[in-house]
């Protein structure tokens, strides 16, 4: 298990290029199962997460040629439908959450598809009944293989039938597997309360260039009106906004001078207005955000006077990606801050390492905190602690950046999961960090 070793309390300065959307990233390299040609995909970034997932998918066969630092070109000709029976796959698929998303292609192009129990962070319950129910809705039949430990889910006579749903939740998984699942079916699959994050958005837009018929990309309702065959196409990735986020706190924590080159405001929702009402200023200046240096930030209140609070909520609200970056950041503005993952029920538990470096926070409950910040009058203390998942991480790494003297952090394959080679990074924005093995 690595560790990182940081000395906190250097200004850090500089510019960063933000790395593709892991969460994208995962959605789009499944697609690349639903044609025969070629895919070319750019801007994948390169984490634990997305390598493993383009591992899983060269042993079901798809021919994988990297053609550039981020750029990979993908066949999936012929594919090895025996190997979704192997321990190995079961092994693998159980170990990444994301692998849940080859159910959709394979369903829909092949007309069955083999399930282990997903793995992911430990944040709380993360149920499948979107996926699953949205594939019943299109005919698929389910039968637990007891001799292999996975479920088998068929399409009946090997063909999904577009059919009208209501998601249960505006699941972003749940919403792109499913149509991918209906690009192919027979019919019209109309899917009402579906996710509209960006990630959907560019899943919709790459699909339609390999052939799919889909009206409403961009919104809550969506109708995809099966087609025969899809054809290969090129794509790139945003950059990630969770990314983006995570380094908007850094500079904030930090009292840093900041900039991430090749932003587009209009694919980060509320994320700046959110930094905002924290007090933290974010400024954009042609193709890159800039965050300048502030001594301190202030909260700002409600129009009562009330405490305010920081929630997340589905897309264009703020993403609960971000909500352990808030609550760090809101350790050391002026004012109270409380913050509700109304998502994950595990989520916050980092916090109990936060007040063991001098934060003062309450935890109400498993969903709420309430955060006095110190209006960086108080230093944050450097502590050994250990990451409990990719986003929790990064918010004790923020803090261990900000704090006075020495922090060791534990565990960080986590944060490697999600975070393209982030020590690196940090270095060249003066950050006082090493990688221990």
């Amino acid at each position: 298990m690595s560790s990182f070793e940081i000395t906190g309390g250097y200004e850090l300065s500089g510019e960063i290029i933000p790395q593709g959307a892991k969460n994208e990233a995962l959605q789009i390299l499944c697609a690349v199962l639903l044609t025969e040609e070629e895919v070319a995909i750019d801007k994948i970034p390169d984490i634990r997460d997305v390598n493993f997932l383009i591992e899983i998918l060269k042993d079901l066969g798809v021919k994988t040629e990297k053609t550039g630092p981020e750029s990979y070109c993908f066949c999936a000709r012929d594919i090895n439908l025996d190997y979704l029976l192997t321990d190995e796959f079961r092994e693998k698929g159980s170990r990444l959450r994301g692998s849940v998303m080859i159910l959709g292609p394979l369903l829909s192009r092949f007309g069955f598809a083999y399930l282990p129990k997903p793995g992911g962070d430990k944040i709380g319950r993360r149920r499948l009944d979107t996926h699953l129910e949205g594939f019943r809705t299109l005919g698929a039949d389910f039968q637990y293989l007891e001799k292999d430990g996975v479920y088998k889910i068929t399409a009946q006579n090997k063909k999904l039938h577009g059919q009208y749903m209501l998601l249960d939740e505006a699941s972003v998984t749940g919403t792109a597997n499913i149509i991918m699942a209906a690009t192919l079916s027979e019919g019209t699959t109309t899917i009402f309360n579906a996710a509209c994050e960006p990630y959907i958005t560019q899943l919709c837009k790459m699909l339609t260039r390999m052939g799919a018929n889909i009206e409403g990309t961009g919104s809550n309702l969506l109708k995809i009106h099966g087609v025969k065959s899809l054809k290969g196409t090129t794509h790139t990735m945003l950059p990630d906004m969770i990314e983006i986020g995570s380094f908007i706190g850094m500079a904030a924590m930090t009292r840093s001078e900041i900039t991430m080159k090749n932003v587009d405001l209009s694919q980060l929702g509320n994320i700046p207005q959110v930094f905002n009402k924290l007090g933290i200023k974010t400024l954009q200046q042609g193709a890159d955000l800039f965050i300048p240096k502030q001594e301190t930030y202030e909260v700002a209140s409600f129009f009562d006077g009330s405490i305010m609070t920081i929630s997340d909520a589905p897309w264009p609200g703020f993403t609960p990606d971000l909500i352990s970056i808030a609550l760090v950041v809101a350790t050391q503005a002026k004012g109270a801050v409380l913050v509700h993952q109304k998502m994950f029920e595990s989520r916050l538990f980092f916090v109990d390492k936060l007040i063991d470096m001098g934060a003062q926070i309450i935890l109400c409950d498993p969903h709420r905190a309430t955060v006095i910040g110190h209006n960086h009058q108080i230093d944050l203390k450097g502590i050994e602690m250990t990451s409990p998942d990719i986003r929790a991480g990064v918010a004790l790494l923020i803090a261990a950046l900000s704090a006075n003297g020495q922090s060791t952090i534990h565990n960080i394959e986590q944060i490697d999961r999600g975070y393209q080679k982030i020590d690196e990074r940090l270095k060249k924005l003066g950050a006082k960090i090493k990688r221990i093995p």
